[in-house]
């Protein structure tokens, strides 16, 4: 068993990677479930803001969602959330079946990639109605990990690549628990 909480800006490829690799697992035989944050911020953590004590709280009722599925027999779990706190990162990092793997890709190219167009929206002058503020990486602080088991450079490898590259580090992975 294995939960991987992925850590990364917004439009980095966390759920995109997390769908990809899923797939990969189901197809040779594994249980793998998503934890995605955008999707709980609809249901469990719709009455979080984003505030710092409000993402730690909502990484760690996704990390309790997570660990549930873990508990129920599922090998893995793939917690795809922002998590821009070194420390929470460190405090689920204690449970010996949590890998944490960092999604890189420079602010530059997620303002020209934007696929939720949030950046443009933080962007916006602070006297604009429809800008963003407490956005992570803009108006917000993300924590680069000093800790992370894996490295995503999304900047730079394909899809396709990243995708195979976090398959193999989570079936290597899984032998530890064996």
């Amino acid at each position: 068993m294995i939960l991987i909480q992925f850590t990364g800006l917004s439009g980095s490829g966390k759920t995109t990677l997390a769908q990809n690799v899923r797939e990969l697992l189901i197809k040779n035989g594994l249980t793998a479930q998503i934890v995605d944050g955008d999707v709980y911020r609809k249901t469990i953590c719709k009455d979080l803001g984003f505030s710092k004590e409000d993402r730690c709280e909502n990484v760690r009722r996704l990390f309790n969602v997570g660990r549930n599925f873990i508990e129920s027999d599922t090998k893995i779990v793939l917690m795809s959330v922002i998590n821009p706190y070194e420390s929470l990162r460190n405090e689920l990092r204690k449970h010996e079946f949590v890998r944490t793997v960092f999604l890189d890709c420079s602010l530059n190219n997620l303002i020209k990639r934007d696929p939720k167009g949030l950046y443009k929206k933080a962007l916006l002058p602070d006297s604009d109605i429809n800008k963003i503020n407490n956005f992570t990486g803009i108006s917000d602080v993300f924590e680069i990990p000093e800790k992370a088991d894996l490295v995503l450079k999304t900047d730079f490898e394909t899809e396709t690549f990243s995708t195979h590259k976090l398959y193999n580090f989570i079936i290597n992975n899984l032998s530890d628990f064996k």
